[in-house]
This record gives structure tokens, sequence and C-alpha cells, in this order.
């Protein structure tokens, strides 16, 4: 199990690494798929990033993260 610390700083670092191989500029008018960034860290090995201890969840934690760093919390 990753601590909840290090799972962000992997995650908002993974986040900008799959937007920048898609194409996805921070703060555009698209909506980039969470669902699709999770499946890019299991077919990339960085699923394990997914797996800490959370009161919300661990995906609920990863989509808000992923959201303020492609600058989307607009969406919430």
């Amino acid at each position: 199990m990753t601590r909840k610390a290090d799972a962000e700083k992997a995650i908002r670092y993974l986040v900008s690494q799959w937007a920048r191989k898609n194409g996805i500029a921070v703060g555009s008018v698209d909506m980039p798929s969470f669902y699709d960034f999770r499946s890019w860290l299991g077919r990339e090995g960085y699923s394990h990033y997914l797996d800490f201890r959370s009161v919300m969840g661990p995906l609920e934690d990863a989509e808000r993260w992923f959201d303020e760093e492609l600058k989307q919390t607009w969406r919430n």
C-alpha cells in the first residue's frame, strides 16, 4: 500500500505525463477522461498508486487531483 502523500505526488506528476502524451492542454475546454487516465495507469504499471488509505476513497481523491492538475475543477 502506498502512503497517500506519495500517491498524490505521483498521481499529479503522472497526470501531466498522460496529458502531454495525449495532446491535452491544461485548462482546455475539452473534458479529459479520468477513466482513460485510470486505464493508462494500469497499462503502464502505475495502478499501485491508487492503493492508499483515504476517507473519501482513493479513486475520489485521485480524480480530484486529476481535475486540479488539468484545471478542470469547474466540472465538479
